[in-house]
């Protein structure tokens, strides 16, 4: 039945999202996690990805998460001359985190999780009215 189908698309979008929220969730954490030395680098922001699969059970395409990359640009600096992992100019190199950007990939994950989250609803309501005319 393609109502169940959907339930399970719906279910597997849920659970990619969940892990795209928590990989954003560990970005704002870590967003002044600097090293403990001048040679230590600091926290480097992690990207979450998807990966779409062939489900043959159900005859259709899921979605998972995927590999968690790395953020390879550069690293901010931010001169504080007291800090332990300050160099010899006084500059600490800082994550390459910004906030704005992890807050507005946040919402969209909270959206397509809230969509996938509608959908199970919408199905679940009317398995329920298929059933009620069936058994009237």
């Amino acid at each position: 039945m393609d109502l169940i189908k959907s339930l399970f698309v719906s279910a597997s979008g849920l659970k990619a999202q969940n892990g795209r929220m928590r990989v954003i969730a560990e970005n704002i954490a870590n967003a002044s996690s600097t090293g403990r030395t001048p040679d230590e680098e600091p926290y480097r922001r992690k990207i979450p990805t998807f990966e779409t699969e062939f489900n043959k059970e159900l005859g259709a395409h899921t979605v998972e998460l995927g590999k968690i990359a790395e953020d390879k640009s550069d690293f901010r600096l931010t001169y504080m001359p007291g800090h332990p992992a300050a160099d010899e100019n006084g500059y600490v190199l800082q994550p390459n985190v910004n906030t704005l950007i992890e807050t507005t990939d946040m919402r969209e994950a909270q959206r397509s999780y809230e969509a996938n989250l509608n959908v199970i609803e919408s199905t679940r309501r009317m398995l329920q009215k298929t059933i009620d005319i069936l058994r009237a």
